[in-house]
């Protein structure tokens, strides 16, 4: 008798083949059986899974729980969007190495690249390491929701070995901080980080306005890395740049000399809208060439949520603003929600300062995010077009809708990946062959963008709901978000519903699958906040054969592992 049967279910297995109706068995975590119903025995437990889709669990290779992996064992957001194996560690930033003294500077470097609160991080995380693998084996005795990987960040890797100097990206590191950075790096390869990573993009600066100290990495300093993942023979080189002239191929130089595989982040950016293009016609050279290199890509805009209380807010610079800055949030609505006059001089009486004019800006490209999540709006859905065809002002309509909703309506300014107003862009880059889903960022950003909903916005948007373009096949989906990211980090166990594979699977009701609003709440640490979005329509999620959510709610069961290294493919 099998473990566990999932009968009756329409089975999108994550290699692309057309769905088909097969009953799944499990045992000992392990999928068994995918057959029709003569062909599959009874279950200790049987689910009649008529009507439902049957996926394999997603695989989210870009997040930043470096810090939430160590206090939160549910990894919210991401486990209630059907995640079952995150990887974290991602550009440049993390917590380990770190020399006991030194957490400050790489609390005040996370802060400021991925927008977690100091207090939150300070409150949050127990430095109980010192090494890499340290906090590998911190990770390990956690019991958690999900299968979680982290990579050896750059910037902690410099900063711990150069120390005070390394945090500056203009110092170079001399040939023996090279050494021993590399001899780190392929230490915490052997102890089974994922991979090495880092930056070179001037979006990451620390809190202080430092930038990343990977940003200016030098050929030496990248060869010496490289050489380091070529002694391990493990481990994904992974980068967030602006690629500027020539860094492709610099980066292609290394994964050359690494001999280990290349994953580059790719969005659309309003002041270069065609690099995306050039960058993943480069990306397609080297894969023609032999090298093993994938794009992350989204699946929708990139985009910044205004509010209220959230990071962004257009009146946070307003004189009348500031006066409330000791209220609590709830006073604060409070007293907007009483005061016509306070809300008038607010949109009246708005200083002509640099966040105001930005806020101009970015006004003409904001939407309403109402029940209808949309996240391809229409160009004439913005807040300055509606204020302009009701002859409003366009700050007075935002705090109108910010104020709707009990205060929680929040503002969408799509800033990456929307140039021309849909999401055409996107389409061409999810169809590349050589590229993965993998820039949702779940964990960070966590008081302006909560895009780790990005796996179920993937299928409702793009298999169901889109009306603005061409929609795309489920199967193609399911496989950019299950064995294409797996297989991007060699987690080759997984990601596919067959026999020998492990049983992450998410039981979905498509037709009921839907994203709640994004709302903004208190529940992170020194009561820190964060912006979150939850979902309908996962009804059963599990790991290693083990349900963690029954309709979006955990069941409390953690049989969620540490991945050390790659995962060989059943024999």
């Amino acid at each position: 008798m099998h473990d566990l049967v999932i009968r009756g279910a329409t089975v999108i297995d994550g290699t692309g083949a057309e769905g088909r109706l097969a009953d799944v068995a499990v045992d000992d975590g392990i999928i068994t059986a995918v057959s029709n119903a003569a062909g599959v025995g009874p279950g200790r437990r049987e689910i009649d899974a008529t009507g439902l889709l049957l996926t394999p669990g997603w695989v989210d290779i870009h997040t930043h729980y470096d810090g939430q992996a160590t206090w939160d064992p549910y990894l919210t957001p991401s486990s209630w969007h059907g995640v079952t194996t995150a990887v974290f560690g991602n550009c440049s930033v993390g917590f380990a190495p770190v020399r006991p003294g030194n957490e400050p500077y790489l609390i005040n470097l996370m802060e400021g690249v991925e927008d977690i609160p100091e207090t939150v991080l300070a409150e949050g995380i127990d430095f109980r390491w010192e090494s890499f693998p340290e906090y590998l084996d911190v990770l390990a005795s956690t019991p958690r929701i999900m299968d979680i990987g982290a990579q050896v960040p750059h910037a902690t890797l410099r900063y711990y070995v150069m120390g005070e100097r390394g945090a500056d990206f203009a110092e170079k590191p001399d040939a023996a901080e090279i050494q021993r950075m590399g001899e780190l790096l392929e230490q915490s390869l052997g102890a089974g980080a994922l991979g090495f990573t880092t930056s070179r993009t001037v979006k990451h600066r620390a809190a202080d306005g430092r930038l990343t100290p990977s940003y200016g990495a030098e050929e030496a300093e990248l060869t010496g890395l490289a050489q380091a993942m070529k002694r391990a023979g493990a481990g994904v080189l992974e980068v967030n740049s602006d690629f500027g002239e020539g860094d492709f191929a610099r980066l292609r130089m290394a994964a050359e000399i690494a001999g280990r595989p290349l994953s580059v982040l790719l969005v659309q950016v309003d002041k270069a809208p065609n690099l995306w293009r050039e960058t993943l016609d480069q990306v397609g050279e080297a894969c023609a060439d032999g090298l093993e290199v994938t794009a992350q890509v989204g699946s929708r805009p990139i985009g910044m949520l205004i509010g209220l209380e959230a990071t962004m807010n257009p009146f946070t610079s307003h004189p009348l603003w500031q006066e409330m800055a000791d209220l609590s949030p709830r006073e604060r609505y409070q007293r907007l929600q009483a005061e016509p006059e306070l809300r008038r001089r607010l949109v009246a009486e708005r200083p002509d300062d640099a966040h105001v004019q930005w806020m101009t800006e970015v006004l003409q490209r904001a939407f309403e995010l109402d029940d209808s999540v949309n996240y391809e709006p229409a160009p004439e859905a913005s807040i300055a077009a509606k204020a302009k065809a009701l002859g409003r002002d366009p700050f007075d309509l935002a705090l109108e809708l910010m104020l709707a909703n009990d205060g929680q309506t929040l503002l969408l300014h799509p800033f990456e990946n929307y140039c021309a107003g849909d999401l055409e862009v996107v389409k061409e880059m999810l169809l590349d062959p050589n590229t993965v889903c993998g820039v949702a960022d779940a964990g960070a950003h966590v008081g302006i963008i909560c895009d780790a909903s990005s796996p179920t916005s993937l299928l409702t948007h793009w298999g169901r709901d889109r009306s603005r373009g061409d929609k795309l096949p489920l199967e193609f989906l399911v496989r950019k978000q299950t064995s294409d990211t797996a297989r991007t980090y060699g987690l080759l166990d997984r990601g596919v519903i067959a026999t020998g594979y492990k049983a992450d699977l998410n039981l979905i009701d498509f037709d009921a699958l839907r994203l709640h609003r994004p709302e903004l709440v208190y529940d992170l640490p020194a009561g820190g906040r964060r912006i979150i979005q939850k979902a309908d329509g996962y009804r059963h999620t599990f790991v290693s054969g083990v349900e963690v959510m029954r309709d979006g709610e955990a069941t409390g069961e953690l049989p969620g592992q540490l991945l050390r290294g790659a995962q060989a493919a059943p024999n």
